[in-house]
Formats: structure tokens, sequence, C-alpha cells
């Protein structure tokens, strides 16, 4: 049995991705060109009637251009129905080969979501749906054994947040067995033994994510061992999104992807590194502190500083991002209070060292040239007003 919440969907005329990627390229050019020479008229401003007349000009550009790069990325979007509606008979076609019953409710499908995102998201999904089903739902007679019907229920469901796209994927199973997994993580070697029953069980639950990682005794050739959800979580943080598991034993579990609708503008930070200026993603970001460089400790060949009274690592990105320059002569000294902007990394807070805040825009992000695609901690560059290269930094390949 299988629910679909969707309406149906609007006329459509189909157009090429690449039609659609050389037009939002012209249009992020526009928005480029647009900001400089509003940077200039600005730099250049005066008082008199010309300016002012001028200045009313560019507000009214900046209105129209706006409204471009909405009706721009409108065309990029694609409702989730696409890669949603497969996902009831294949999680029907996965019970019936392990014996299982099976309800399955889709909700969210008529959200729409950028196509680039979109054709990414669907192996993902694929992985979870059949984990759910053949590693999470128990046989009929297990479930009537636990006072549980006989029949399994799978929701799969869609929900904006602000400028993002939440999908959670969640089955009323027998939830994950936190004890395999930590005693999986000591055999395997990723835990050590007296850390191990110490260990809280979020930080349990995050080392299904670790390559290899399996409570399965025996290799299906539904789920595989230990095999996608790594891959899930370098899909979805290649994509700007994250990915997250909670678990209760014997009612179920949940997997919880996030990813912004919009690839190609994105609201970033702006921050100074040394003579570089770089963009973060503001989404990651919580807030900003200054604390002295006497308090930031080493331990471990790690740095750490005591935020709001625990310790949190500190990220210098100047010295993680080697092709940053140093700040030049007179900079300010090691003494001065340091700059930390505390974000969040893979569900650990983490503060990363900055030289310098520059504000926060919209920025229309372009492929980085292929001469730095070794470089993976750079995802993308944007030209600011004044003409200066910014490249957007994934903070994932830079831990």
């Amino acid at each position: 049995m299988a629910r679909i919440v969707a309406p149906p969907p609007p006329p459509s005329v189909r157009v090429p991705n690449d039609r659609l990627d050389r037009f939002l390229s012209a249009v992020g050019e526009v928005i480029l060109t647009t900001t400089q020479l509003r940077t200039a008229a600005d730099d250049a401003a005066g008082q008199g009637p010309a300016e002012a007349k001028l200045t009313r000009g560019f507000d009214h550009m900046d209105r129209v251009v706006g409204e471009l790069k909405r009706r721009a990325l409108e065309l990029r979007t694609t409702p989730l129905l696409r890669i949603m509606e497969s996902l009831p008979r294949l999680a029907r076609e996965v019970a019936l080969r392990s014996g299982k019953l099976l309800e399955v409710e889709i909700s969210g499908a008529e959200l729409e979501l950028d196509r680039s995102i979109l054709d990414r998201l669907y192996d993902p999904l694929v992985h979870l749906v059949r984990n759910a089903v053949d590693h999470g739902l128990e046989t009929p007679a297990m479930r009537c054994a636990a006072g549980k019907s006989e029949t399994g229920h799978l929701v799969v469901e869609a929900a904006r947040e602000k400028d993002s796209i939440r999908i959670v994927v969640r089955d009323d199973g027998a939830g994950i067995d936190l004890a395999a997994v930590r005693s999986r993580a000591v055999t395997a070697g990723l835990l050590h033994p007296d850390l191990a029953e110490d260990l809280p069980p979020d930080e349990i639950l995050r080392l299904v994510f670790r390559p290899g990682l399996s409570t399965k005794e025996a290799v299906s050739d539904i789920s595989g061992r230990g095999v996608g959800m790594d891959a899930v979580r370098a899909t979805l943080e290649s994509l700007g999104g994250e990915v997250s598991v909670t678990s209760r034993p014997g009612e179920g579990t949940e997997v919880a992807l996030r990813v912004p609708i919009a690839a190609a503008v994105q609201r970033v930070l702006l921050l100074g590194l040394g003579r570089e200026m770089v963009a973060l993603p503001i989404a990651k970001m919580e807030r900003i502190i200054e604390v002295e460089a006497s308090s930031i400790e080493r331990s471990g060949g790690d740095d750490f500083a005591l935020v709001d009274g625990e310790p949190v690592l500190v990220i210098d990105l100047v010295s993680r991002l080697a092709w940053a320059d140093p700040l030049p002569p007179g900079a300010p000294a090691d003494a001065a209070p340091v700059l930390l902007l505390l974000a969040d990394l893979r569900g650990e807070r983490v503060a990363l060292r900055v030289d310098h805040l520059a504000g926060q825009q919209d920025i229309y992000v372009k492929p980085p040239p292929l001469l730095l695609g070794s470089l993976r901690a750079l995802t993308g560059l944007t030209v600011l007003g004044d003409g200066r290269p910014v490249f957007l930094i994934d903070l994932n390949q830079v831990r």
C-alpha cells in the first residue's frame, strides 16, 4: 500500500539542461555587472541632481535584476515528485524480497528544488529507503512479538525551511542497535575500547557514516554491508547540505537530509584570511565572538577555546588553506583579540579563526577553474563588486 500526497504537476515545456545553464550563467553575469556598476557609482557619488538620478536608476535596475534572478532560478527548479514517485514501488519490492509487510507514505513531493541538486539526490534516497526496509523494519512475526502491527510504516516527507529543503526518511522498525554499532566500531579500529562505553548515543549514531561500518552479520544483495551511508553523507556535503540520523530502540529510525533550494545563488559570509577574501555559506554559521589569544589552549595537536563553558575546537583557516597569504607587516600582533566564527561542522560545533569580517551578501556561484579542480575545499567562485574574485569554501574539506 502506498500513498503520495502531491497535487498534479502543471503543464510544462521541455528545455535542455545545457540551455538553462547557459541562460542562468548569462543572468549571473548581469548580476555581477550590476553589482560592479553600483560599487563604481557609489565610489564616485556626489550630491548633484545627476548623481541622484543615477542612484534612482540603479535602485530600479536592482529591482529588475532581482526579479530576473528569481525567474531564472524558477526555471531551474523541478518538483521533488520526479525522484520521489518511484520510491513506493522500490520499497514494496524490497519488502516482498525480505518477507515483510509495508505501507509507504510520501508527502511534500510538490516542493521544487534546483534540478542539478535533485538529480544527485535520487541515489541517496534510494539507499535510505532500501536500508530502512531491509535493516530497519522487522518481519511480521517479530513485529507481533513486540506488540506492533504486522505492517511496517515508512514515511518519506519533504518540507521547506527558509532557503533549504528538509527530506526525512522515517520507519517504525526496531531502531539502530547502538551496542552493535559500538562493538563493530571497536573491532574496526574506529573507536578505542576504553572510550567506547562512555560514548554518548548521538556520537555512536554518527559512526554509521563511517565507511565499511555495519551491524549486519551477512552481506545482503538488497542493501549491502557498510556501503552507502558514507556515500550519502559525501553527496549531501558536496551539495552544500547535511545529513543526520536519530533512532529510538524498538520505535524506529529517522534520517534527515537538508539541501539548499538553489545551487547557483547562495547567501554567504565574506571573510578576510590574510590577503585573501573567501566566502562561507551563512546557513552553517552560528555567531561571531572575540577571545583573548592567551585563552586558546593546545592539546593533542589541536587548539581549543572555552565557549559557553565548553571546549570548542579552533580551526585556523589561514593555515588549513595553504594558498592564503599571511598578513603583511604591521598586522595585529598575536596578543590582540582573536576573532572566532562559531559554525556547525558535521554536527559538531567548531570555532573558525579568521582575520576580519567583510559582511554578507547573495552571490552567484560559478564552478571553480579546472586547474583548481583538485582542491576539494574550493566549491565555487564569484566576483565582488570591485572585481575581486572570491572562492566559496566547503568547511567539510578543511577539517
